[in-house]
């Protein structure tokens, strides 16, 4: 196979003391509930030149489980929302994509629209937003809601969401404002475009109020693997935060989604693939071992249940035996593909409840590498060089330590392959990733049911 001449994105997925379920006890982990600490990790990852920082966020609190899971990592309690700190982070960083986390369920398309398109001007072109349906049940009952959106449902709704905001994205043309003081012209009106959309869930006249953003658009990115995600993926998304196992999973997934582009008249480039990777690294393999086993001791039985209950979509396992196995299970309403993969791991090996939630206990179902700088950079460039990944989201264990270890230790390896920049080539975040800037269109309207 020939060598790929493109090199590899890396995004520092921020989760604030770290990705490992029990971080927040670790010693290595700051308390990362201030402004500043973030600071500090947006300018590690952009002094190491990832291409973006990513945010993820929840907007319920399970009330129901505090109890149980008192000593779990977070139960949906955030220091930040993340739209709010990135638009604080824009201005202190320069160059680093920004990428937020935003429900299609629980807002409406003008207001996210709206909000993204000013962090694109506040930040000179530098914003993304990360599209999730929302797969906890206690969100939809801060929304008017009595149980979670059923996964169809949400879907529908996400496809119509994302065709309206990147309507209102195309309300107005490059050139649209003259601000020509000598004929008192301030806007061409033929640049203006009013979008006008009628559909089943969302009516959104139009236009919107804040000029183009700087990159065109911002960033569209997809969270999610089940059928109806890869599908919404391939039609609207150019960037995907995935999660697979094992080497060929990754390619077959990786194969699947860009083989579906050129239906919506796309190209292979246009959409970015980049999975979840959980990285303990250490300069020899038993301090790598050590500083993993560390974290994994911190882990109490309730706590890891929890952590099961919530990706396999079931509170049946709360108070079951975790030297048991993984019991059947009816198929959820929330993140199918993550509960499928989870199971599918747990019957291929044979792992009990407590194997399973040990596996997952840092990489919450994303892929997890324990080794030395070359070991773990031997992986990733094994995955990227089999066309099973663009790049990927770094989930350090801690913050900042689990991050500063990566960058001091990985980065320089994979530079010293050719697999990863030395400097900045442009200025945006689609440079960054190397996507084209999106010509302006309208979405076809949505018919009303």
């Amino acid at each position: 196979m020939a060598r790929r001449k493109d090199k590899l994105s890396l995004g520092a997925f921020l989760l604030f003391t770290g990705h490992h379920v029990a971080a927040w006890r670790s010693k290595d982990a700051s308390d990362s509930q201030t402004l500043q600490d973030f600071v500090q990790f947006a300018r590690l990852a952009e002094d190491a030149k990832f291409d973006a920082v990513f945010l993820a966020d929840q907007v319920g609190v399970k009330i129901d489980r505090l109890n149980a899971a008192s000593r779990k990592a977070h139960t949906g309690v955030y220091p930040f929302e993340p739209l709010t700190l990135l638009s604080a982070l824009s201005v202190v960083t320069s160059r680093i994509g920004l990428v937020a986390t935003v429900s299609t369920s629980y807002n409406e398309p003008f207001n996210v629209a709206r909000q993204f398109a000013s962090l694109d001007r506040l930040s000179g072109g530098r914003a993304g937003w990360n599209l999730v349906t929302s797969t906890d049940a206690s969100a939809a009952l801060n929304f008017n809601q009595d149980g979670l959106i059923p996964h169809a449902d949400r879907y529908a709704r996400a496809e119509e969401f994302a065709d309206v905001v990147n309507g209102l994205w195309d309300s107005w043309e490059e050139g649209a404002f003259l601000r020509d003081r000598a004929d008192g012209r301030y806007f061409d009106p033929a640049k203006l475009h009013v979008l006008d959309h009628r559909g089943r869930h969302f009516k959104v006249r139009g236009p919107l109020n804040i000029p183009p953003a700087p990159q065109g658009r911002p960033v569209v990115v997809q969270a999610g693997s089940s059928e109806p995600g890869k599908a919404l993926a391939a039609r609207t998304a150019e960037a995907i935060f995935t999660a697979q196992q094992t080497l060929g999973d990754a390619v077959a997934f990786y194969a699947d989604v860009k083989g579906r582009l050129a239906k919506f008249g796309r190209r292979p480039d246009d959409l970015k693939i980049l999975p979840g990777v959980f990285p303990v690294v250490g300069e020899t393999e038993s301090e790598a071992k050590e500083k993993f086993d560390y974290l994994q001791s911190l882990i109490s039985p309730e706590v890891g249940l929890d952590l099961l209950a919530t990706f396999l979509g079931t509170t049946e396992i709360l108070n079951a035996d975790p030297n048991g196995p993984v019991p059947a299970l009816k198929e959820t309403e929330g993140g199918k593909s993550r509960q499928a993969l989870l199971v599918d791991l747990a019957r291929r090996e044979g792992l009990s409840l407590r194997d399973l939630y040990l596996r997952i206990a840092g990489a919450r179902g994303h892929w997890q590498v324990v080794g030395t700088p070359s070991q773990i950079a031997d992986q990733l460039e094994e995955r990227f060089e089999n066309y099973g990944a663009d790049g990927f989201n770094i989930m350090a264990p801690t913050l900042p330590t689990g991050l500063e270890d990566f960058i001091r230790l990985v980065v320089p390896e994979l530079r010293r392959r050719g697999l990863f920049r030395e400097e900045y080539e442009g200025r945006t975040l689609r440079d960054h990733l190397g996507l084209r800037r999106p010509q302006r269109r309208k979405p076809a309207a949505v018919a009303a049911e």
